[in-house]
C-alpha cells in the first residue's frame, strides 16, 4: 500500500504545478522549490484539502533554489527550501521572511553494484575521494579496506549529481565540507557547486533513475526516495568513528544533537536554521538535514494569509506526525511550542 502511495505521488511530473482541489475550492494557495519534502508535503495538501474543500494547492517541485527564487520574487505563496537563506538574503527580501521547519530527513548515499548488493561502508575520506574524482573505482584500497567481507569489483565508479540548484545537495556538500577539508577547500558547499566529477541529474527521480539504471553508480537522494525504489543504501562512518545507516533513529539522534545549536536571542523569534550534518554521537547519522517551509510575515492578501496560517498550523499539530509513514522523522516535541508562535507572528492584513 505505502509503495503505491510513493509511486502515485511521484508520477506526478514535477516540472508543471500540481493542482489538488475541487469546483468547490475558492483560495488557491501557490508554491515551489524542494523535491525532498514533495511526497510528503504532496500527501499533506491532499489531506487538509479533504478537511477544507475552500482551499487548494499548487506546489512546483523543481528544488530548493527555485522555491528560493520564486518567494524572494513574490511568485508564489510560500517557498520549500531544504537550504536556509543567508542573513544577507533575508536583507535583500522584500519583507520580514520566516523559516518554518517542517520535518527532517536523512540524505542516503545510494549505489547500484551488480553482484554486491547491500552493505557497502564509505568513509568520509573516501565518498569525498569518489565525488572528488580521486577514488575512480570500486575496489580502490581505501574502500576495500572497510569492506573486507565483500568482492569489490575493478569497475569505474559513475558519479551521479543533481544537475539542478537543489537543497539535498545543500545538505550533501555541507557535510563534505563539514567531514573532509580537500572537499571544503575545492569545491565547498551550496544548492549548486562546480562539481570535480560525474554526470547530472536534475531532480531526485531523475537522480533515482540514473542511480537504478546505470551499473556501478553512486549517488545521493533523501531516504524515502531511496527505501521506496528499493535502491542500496551505504552504512557511512559518523563523527564518534561508527558506521550508520540512514534510518529515523539515526536522523533523530543526529537532530538531537544538533538542535541544541538552536539560537534564542529573543523567545518570539527563535533563528531555526541549523545545520544538522556531521553532528557527535554514537548513533548520529552524518548526513541529516532540516526542511523548511519560506513564508512572509506580512501577509498583504488576508484570504490567502488566514488560509496559509491554517495550514500551518494544521501540519505541525496533525499532519506531521504522519511523517514516519512516508520515512521522515518530525520535529522533536520541545520545538512544537515556538514553532507554533512562528507561525502565530505571521500578520494578516484586514
Amino acid at each position: 500500500m505505502l509503495k503505491k502511495l510513493f509511486t502515485a505521488i511521484l508520477a506526478v511530473t514535477l516540472i508543471f504545478p500540481v493542482l489538488t482541489g475541487s469546483a468547490l475550492a475558492e483560495t488557491a494557495l501557490t508554491g515551489a522549490g524542494a523535491t525532498f519534502p514533495h511526497p510528503l508535503y504532496s500527501k499533506w495538501f491532499r489531506d487538509y484539502q479533504a478537511e477544507d474543500p475552500t482551499v487548494s494547492f499548487s506546489y512546483e517541485a523543481q528544488g530548493s533554489g527555485e522555491g528560493i527564487r520564486k518567494i524572494l520574487a513574490r511568485e508564489v505563496d510560500f517557498g520549500a527550501s531544504d537550504k536556509f537563506l543567508s542573513d544577507k538574503e533575508l536583507k535583500d527580501a522584500p519583507g520580514t521572511l520566516l523559516h518554518i521547519p517542517t520535518v527532517m530527513g536523512a540524505v542516503a548515499v545510494t549505489y547500484y553494484i551488480p553482484g554486491v548488493g547491500t552493505g557497502i561502508k564509505l568513509t568520509p575520506k573516501a565518498l569525498a575521494g569518489i565525488y572528488l574524482g580521486k577514488i575512480t573505482r570500486w575496489n580502490d584500497p581505501l574502500i576495500a579496506r572497510e569492506n573486507r567481507q565483500l568482492r569489490l569489483p575493478a569497475n569505474e565508479i559513475v558519479v551521479v549529481h543533481r544537475s539542478d540548484a537543489s537543497g539535498t545537495t545543500s545538505i550533501f556538500s555541507d557535510y563534505l565540507s563539514s567531514a573532509d577539508t580537500s572537499w571544503a577547500t575545492t569545491v565547498g558547499r551550496g544548492t549548486a557547486v562546480s562539481w570535480p566529477a560525474g554526470i547530472g541529474a536534475k531532480g531526485s527521480s531523475a537522480m533515482v533513475k540514473k542511480i537504478r539504471e546505470v551499473p556501478y553508480s553512486i549517488g545521493y537522494v533523501e531516504i524515502a526516495y531511496a527505501l521506496e525504489n528499493e535502491l542500496d543504501t551505504a552504512a557511512l562512518k559518523n563523527k564518534a568513528g561508527r558506521f550508520v545507516k540512514p534510518t529515523m533513529l539515526s536522523t533523530r539522534a543526529a537532530a538531537v544533537q544538533g538542535m541544541k545549536g538552536l539560537k534564542v536571542k529573543d523567545e518570539a523569534e527563535p533563528d531555526y536554521r541549523l545545520s544538522l550534518v556531521n553532528q557527535p554521537g554514537k548513533d548520529a547519522y552524518p548526513i541529516v538535514g532540516l526542511t523548511w517551509l519560506l513564508v512572509y510575515r506580512d501577509q498583504s492578501d488576508p484570504v490567502k494569509g488566514r488560509k496559509l496560517v491554517d495550514f500551518l498550523t494544521w501540519q505541525l499539530k496533525k499532519a506531521e506526525k504522519m511523517t514516519s509513514t512516508l520515512h521522515y522523522t518530525p520535529l522533536p516535541d520541545t520545538w512544537a511550542s515556538r514553532v507554533e508562535k512562528t507561525i502565530m507572528s505571521i500578520r494578516v492584513s484586514q
